[in-house]
């Protein structure tokens, strides 16, 4: 694991922006490639003026939008089936979509954004929204919603961390679930707040 990651590091390192934008497509598209890999050190390189945080944020967002509407295209085409047949062969692991499964039934397509920030889950929800056909403009406006905190966050971290931007991969699950707290806080207090007006 540790040489594909060098090799990954290695690849962004070389091809900057298109690398960001490619990982971020594979990431998106259920392929196992950590975003906190990707950003953080992405988020290094802005740190060490290789790499704009603009460049870097739009990089990361095509892609991350491409591999999610790949994902739901495959959903929307395959269904289950075809994913629980052939998922295996790119590393899709059934306890995975699974996991996307019960959020999407549980929270509908508002899980396409809060599921953005979260482990795993944020790799497979673009499957289920395929699996149930929910209406495409609308799973855009959510997962560009979702992904653009997310991608941002992480490349400030990096940038922030410095040369300590691999910490990122050890508190990764942590952040995402503290920034979705975070969140929905915000969500909760600008509700309120218009609400009372």
């Amino acid at each position: 694991m540790e040489q594909i990651s060098q090799a990954f590091l290695n690849f962004i390192d070389t091809f900057g922006y298109f690398a960001v934008a490619l990982l971020m497509a594979m990431e998106n598209a259920c392929i196992p490639v950590p975003s906190e890999l990707i950003l953080g050190f992405a988020g290094y390189l802005i740190f060490a003026e290789r790499m704009t945080f603009t460049g870097a944020i739009i990089a990361g967002m095509i892609g991350g939008m491409a591999g999610s509407v790949f994902a739901y295209a495959v959903g929307h085409k395959g269904g289950r089936k075809f994913i629980d047949k052939y998922g295996k062969y790119f590393l899709i692991k059934k306890s995975h979509v699974d996991m996307a499964q019960r959020w999407f039934d549980k929270y509908g397509i508002r899980a396409v954004f809060f599921s953005r920030m979260l482990p795993v889950v944020r790799t497979f929800i673009s499957l289920p929204a395929g699996f149930a056909r929910v209406n495409f403009k609308q799973f855009l406006f959510y997962t560009f919603a979702g992904s653009l905190p997310w991608t941002a966050l992480i490349l400030f971290a990096g940038m922030m961390l410095g040369e300590g931007w691999k910490y990122l991969l050890e508190i990764g699950h942590e952040a995402s679930i503290a920034f979705v707290v975070f969140a929905i806080l915000i969500i909760a207090a600008l509700y309120f707040k218009g609400k009372r007006r």
